[in-house]
């Protein structure tokens, strides 16, 4: 467990994520050599971005959702039983560059906007594990996910109005393309 630091003793260091995912496809192929292994690129999590003993403090969340990307990208090239990346982090950028949320919780939340973190800074809220789940529903089934539409059921019993379910969708489904 890399806690989405790659390696928690050596936050951004890539080597433990790229051999734990190579053994873990070898692993799932010796039981199923047609497994169809998937990782998702994680978030940048506020808590390592923004306090000063934070591994990625002054380097901004896009350099830490870079840094995610590119071990899982590497894991991925060693890992044949791997079909694909879901580029999790991005989407958390897209919607915040898109100004649907909020890129820095520690100094509250703009009006109108929302929070991709829960009150830790490091998991997600319920927005953030939806989108999270749209990206991965988007990517294993082929399907866009806002085929889902505004009055999706899980996004309403997640706390979300129609436009936040929609604006999440949409989202996803951009980064997707």
């Amino acid at each position: 467990q890399s806690h989405s630091l790659l390696d928690q003793a050596k936050p951004g260091d890539a080597a433990l994520l790229v051999r734990s995912a190579k053994a873990l496809g070898e692993l799932f192929a010796r039981h199923n050599p047609k497994v169809d292994v998937r990782l998702i690129a994680t978030w940048p999590r506020a808590d390592a971005v923004y306090p000063a003993k934070g591994p990625w403090h002054g380097k901004g969340l896009e350099a830490m959702a870079r840094d995610i990307r590119a071990a899982y990208d590497q894991a991925a090239a060693v890992t044949p039983q791997v079909r694909g990346v879901i580029p999790l982090g991005e989407a958390w950028l897209r919607a915040i560059s898109s100004g649907f949320a909020d890129g820095d919780p520690y100094d509250g939340i703009a009006f109108g906007q929302i929070s991709l973190w829960t009150h830790d800074y490091y998991h997600a809220s319920n927005y953030g594990y939806y989108l999270e789940a749209l990206m991965v529903f988007g990517q294993v089934t082929g399907r866009d996910p806002r085929s889902l539409g505004e009055n999706d059921a899980v996004a309403f019993e997640l706390g979300m109005n129609p436009e936040q379910g929609s604006a999440l969708q949409r989202i996803a489904a951009e980064q997707l393309v």
